[in-house]
């Protein structure tokens, strides 16, 4: 199944690539250069995978939900990504790319974020190595994820708003790629999602690929079989959602059904629908479907939740759901509202609003009482309770609650 894999241009299908400015064209050479043979090495997975276990809290448990099985009649397991350090699973991926960065002799950091958790994630393991950060982060995403921004200053980290476009995710990746072309020598850009030029998707969906691996061998533990019948997960740049089909992509005795934000609707101008409103286009140095006017010029996206908002899909995704290797549900923000109140009520799990897209999947499909459905709740929810609260009216309306 080689269509189903990237080739050494970087490319899935006609999507992915690298479509970067002449400054810098060294800087992703030499990272295109370099990930493999150091990610191969003996060293760097000693390395890695004992941050892994020791530091990060790995593996993640993988929770049947009795309750929330008897109310959709199937068998449901939640993967707790949301129990790793700092509460989600952009963890995986900056631990890797932090050892990238060093074996590279980088000093200085710099990275994106939405909801925030990346940011944390990224300041959490510069702290960790004495390495300088700094985080470009929408002000939209600084005032509704406050809590967040404080916790990256505490680690040490410079949070710098951007007050560009609409000032969330997409606006943050616009800065990030400003200041790494201002500060080509020195500085290791580490990218949160399954987006940006090669060798970026390939890099984060290797680093968060620990979710599927430790999948097949809890599913095996389990319920005999290491393959579930369902792998569900949230999809906004797409980096929780790679992790979690990694291992499983080529098999097709697993169907993937992921959940991108739909906002207040498919059929409306707030949305960040990609996969259902996306066209092919350009964006942050990768060719893969972006909203975007007839002349090119990228719509600004729209959703509740901060780490969803993004008017692009990394160019595994876009390529994965036009062949018809995975069903992408637009899960509207009072679906997912009433998601994460549910899971709450029922599991004693708070949800991050991202994971709660995913969540209300389970609500739109059919289930066998045999089926087995591998969920992963990318994050928790404690950074998105001030959400809940304002929306509790779209839970009550939408269910009892």
């Amino acid at each position: 199944m080689d269509e189903l894999k990237v080739d050494e241009r970087g490319f899935y299908g006609r999507f992915g690539g690298a479509y970067v400015p002449e400054i810098l064209y060294r800087c992703v050479h030499e990272l295109q250069d370099a990930y493999k043979p150091i990610m191969e090495s003996k060293e760097f997975e000693h390395e890695y995978e004992q941050l892994l276990k020791d530091y990060v809290g790995r593996p993640s448990p993988l929770y049947y939900a009795s309750r929330m099985s008897e109310r959709y009649g199937c068998k449901l397991y939640l993967k707790r990504e949301d129990l790793n350090h700092t509460g989600a699973h952009k963890i995986n991926n900056t631990i890797g790319q932090i050892l990238l960065a060093r074996k590279m002799g980088k000093s200085r950091i710099i990275a994106e974020t939405g909801a925030g958790q990346h940011g944390v994630a990224t300041a959490t393991v510069c702290a960790l190595m004495d390495m300088k950060c700094e985080i470009f982060m929408g002000k939209t995403d600084v005032e509704r994820q406050h809590t967040n921004v404080e916790r990256m200053r505490m680690l040490g980290a410079t949070v710098h708003p951007v007050t560009t476009g609409n000032m969330t995710l997409s606006d943050a990746c616009s800065e990030a790629i400003r200041d790494w072309c201002c500060h080509p020598q020195d500085t290791f850009y580490i990218v949160g999602s399954t987006m940006g030029p090669h060798p970026y998707p390939d890099i984060v969906a290797k680093m968060q690929s620990v979710i599927s691996k430790e999948i097949k061998w809890q599913l095996q533990e389990k319920v005999g079989r290491d393959y579930p019948d369902y792998l569900v997960a949230c999809l906004g740049g797409g980096s929780n959602a790679a992790g979690t089909i990694y291992h499983y992509i080529e098999d097709e005795r697993v169907k993937i059904v992921l959940a991108e934000a739909g906002g207040h609707g498919v059929d409306t101008d707030c949305t960040a629908a990609t996969i259902h409103c996306g066209t092919e286009g350009i964006i942050h140095g990768a060719r893969t479907l972006v909203m975007q006017t007839d002349d090119g010029q990228i719509e600004e996206a729209f959703t509740i939740s901060a780490g969803l908002d993004y008017p692009g899909i990394g160019p595994m995704h876009a390529h994965l759901s036009q062949i018809g290797r995975e069903e992408v549900l637009a899960i509207n923000d009072d679906e997912a509202i009433y998601a994460g109140y549910e899971l709450t009520r029922m599991e004693g799990i708070i949800p991050a609003i991202e994971s709660a897209h995913a969540i209300a999947v389970l609500k739109k499909k059919q289930w066998k009482a045999d089926d087995v459905i591998v969920l992963t709740v990318s994050g928790r929810g404690d950074k998105d309770v001030e959400t809940y609260l304002e929306n509790k009216v779209m839970a009550k309306e939408y269910g009892n609650f």
